[in-house]
Protein backbone atom coordinates (compact mmCIF):
# COMPACT_ATOMS: atom_id res chain seq x y z
CA UNK A 1 0.00 0.00 0.00
CA UNK A 2 1.22 3.47 -0.91
CA UNK A 3 1.88 5.66 2.17
CA UNK A 4 1.82 9.42 1.66
CA UNK A 5 2.52 12.18 4.17
CA UNK A 6 1.52 15.73 3.31
CA UNK A 7 3.14 18.54 5.30
CA UNK A 8 1.48 21.94 4.97
CA UNK A 9 2.76 25.21 6.39
CA UNK A 10 0.86 27.95 4.53
CA UNK A 11 -1.65 30.21 6.27
CA UNK A 12 -5.27 29.08 6.13
CA UNK A 13 -6.43 31.98 3.96
CA UNK A 14 -3.18 33.82 3.24
CA UNK A 15 -2.24 31.88 0.13
CA UNK A 16 -3.56 28.88 -1.74
CA UNK A 17 -0.77 26.60 -0.53
CA UNK A 18 -2.78 25.02 2.30
CA UNK A 19 -5.94 24.94 0.16
CA UNK A 20 -4.12 23.04 -2.59
CA UNK A 21 -2.62 20.55 -0.14
CA UNK A 22 -6.10 19.83 1.25
CA UNK A 23 -7.54 19.45 -2.26
CA UNK A 24 -4.83 16.91 -3.05
CA UNK A 25 -5.35 15.04 0.23
CA UNK A 26 -9.10 14.77 -0.45
CA UNK A 27 -8.46 13.55 -3.99
CA UNK A 28 -5.98 10.95 -2.72
CA UNK A 29 -8.58 9.78 -0.19
CA UNK A 30 -10.94 9.08 -3.10
CA UNK A 31 -8.49 6.96 -5.13
CA UNK A 32 -8.88 3.24 -5.75
CA UNK A 33 -6.89 1.55 -4.41
CA UNK A 34 -6.77 4.09 -1.66
CA UNK A 35 -3.33 5.09 -0.38
CA UNK A 36 -2.70 5.67 3.31
CA UNK A 37 -2.62 9.46 3.60
CA UNK A 38 -1.61 11.52 6.64
CA UNK A 39 -1.68 15.31 6.95
CA UNK A 40 0.53 17.35 9.29
CA UNK A 41 -0.01 21.11 9.62
CA UNK A 42 2.93 23.28 10.65
CA UNK A 43 3.75 27.00 10.97
CA UNK A 44 0.79 29.23 10.08
CA UNK A 45 -1.21 26.25 8.75
CA UNK A 46 -2.00 25.25 12.34
CA UNK A 47 -4.58 28.05 12.50
CA UNK A 48 -6.66 26.07 10.00
CA UNK A 49 -7.44 23.58 12.76
CA UNK A 50 -9.34 26.12 14.90
CA UNK A 51 -13.04 25.27 15.03
CA UNK A 52 -15.72 27.79 14.06
CA UNK A 53 -14.04 29.71 11.23
CA UNK A 54 -16.52 31.32 8.84
CA UNK A 55 -14.86 32.71 5.72
CA UNK A 56 -16.85 35.43 3.97
CA UNK A 57 -16.53 33.81 0.56
CA UNK A 58 -14.58 31.23 -1.40
CA UNK A 59 -13.35 27.93 -0.03
CA UNK A 60 -13.90 26.76 3.54
CA UNK A 61 -10.84 25.16 5.13
CA UNK A 62 -12.82 23.78 8.08
CA UNK A 63 -15.17 21.89 5.75
CA UNK A 64 -12.17 20.48 3.90
CA UNK A 65 -10.61 19.26 7.15
CA UNK A 66 -13.94 17.69 8.14
CA UNK A 67 -14.02 15.82 4.81
CA UNK A 68 -10.51 14.52 5.43
CA UNK A 69 -11.24 13.31 8.95
CA UNK A 70 -14.48 11.70 7.71
CA UNK A 71 -12.34 9.84 5.16
CA UNK A 72 -10.29 8.54 8.09
CA UNK A 73 -7.23 10.60 7.18
CA UNK A 74 -5.28 11.63 10.30
CA UNK A 75 -4.84 15.40 10.58
CA UNK A 76 -2.40 16.71 13.18
CA UNK A 77 -1.26 20.18 14.18
CA UNK A 78 2.33 20.80 15.24
CA UNK A 79 2.18 21.36 19.00
CA UNK A 80 5.18 23.72 19.02
CA UNK A 81 3.66 25.80 16.20
CA UNK A 82 0.24 25.89 17.91
CA UNK A 83 1.85 26.90 21.24
CA UNK A 84 3.78 29.66 19.49
CA UNK A 85 0.58 31.08 18.04
CA UNK A 86 -1.35 30.82 21.31
CA UNK A 87 -4.00 28.46 19.93
CA UNK A 88 -3.27 25.33 21.95
CA UNK A 89 -6.31 25.71 24.20
CA UNK A 90 -8.75 26.72 21.47
CA UNK A 91 -11.34 24.19 20.26
CA UNK A 92 -10.23 22.26 17.20
CA UNK A 93 -12.16 21.03 14.19
CA UNK A 94 -13.66 17.61 14.98
CA UNK A 95 -11.09 14.89 14.33
CA UNK A 96 -8.09 17.24 14.21
CA UNK A 97 -5.49 16.54 16.89
CA UNK A 98 -2.28 18.05 18.20
CA UNK A 99 0.85 16.18 17.16
CA UNK A 100 4.56 16.32 17.82
CA UNK A 101 7.65 16.49 15.68
CA UNK A 102 8.49 12.96 16.86
CA UNK A 103 5.16 11.73 15.42
CA UNK A 104 5.86 13.54 12.15
CA UNK A 105 9.32 11.96 12.02
CA UNK A 106 7.75 8.51 12.46
CA UNK A 107 5.23 9.23 9.68
CA UNK A 108 8.02 10.39 7.35
CA UNK A 109 10.21 7.34 7.99
CA UNK A 110 7.28 4.99 7.26
CA UNK A 111 6.10 6.90 4.14
CA UNK A 112 6.77 6.09 0.51
CA UNK A 113 6.21 9.74 -0.44
CA UNK A 114 6.40 12.99 1.49
CA UNK A 115 4.87 16.10 -0.08
CA UNK A 116 5.38 19.60 1.28
CA UNK A 117 3.27 22.65 0.65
Amino acid sequence: MQKIVIISSGAAYGSESLFNSLRLAIALGEQTPRPEVKLFLMSDAVTAGINGQKPAEGYNIQQMLEILTAQGIPVKLCKTCADGRGITRLPLVDGVETGTLVELAEWVVAANNVLTF
